[in-house]
């Protein structure tokens, strides 16, 4: 169980050929790599709020911890 190599994509572009056309070959890859270009960009989109969610997390356990260590002036007086 390889990988996919140049004998199989050439039949599976035979394929592809033979049942949709020449015509509309090109609209299909248009609309498979716009749908791969949403895919990246939702991904990178979830990713993104992940990491400012876990930064934001990282940011307030610092402080809190930063504030513990000070010592506390109203109990001092």
């Amino acid at each position: 169980m390889g990988s996919i190599g140049g004998m199989e994509v050439l039949l599976i572009f035979l394929i592809v050929l033979l049942l949709f056309g020449a015509k509309k070959l090109p609209e299909l890859a248009r609309g498979l790599g716009k749908g791969i270009r949403e895919f990246k960009k939702a991904t990178n989109d979830i990713r993104d709020e992940i990491e400012s969610a876990t930064d934001f997390d990282e940011h307030i356990n610092t402080k809190s911890q930063n504030s513990s260590k000070e010592p506390d002036k109203k109990n001092e007086e």
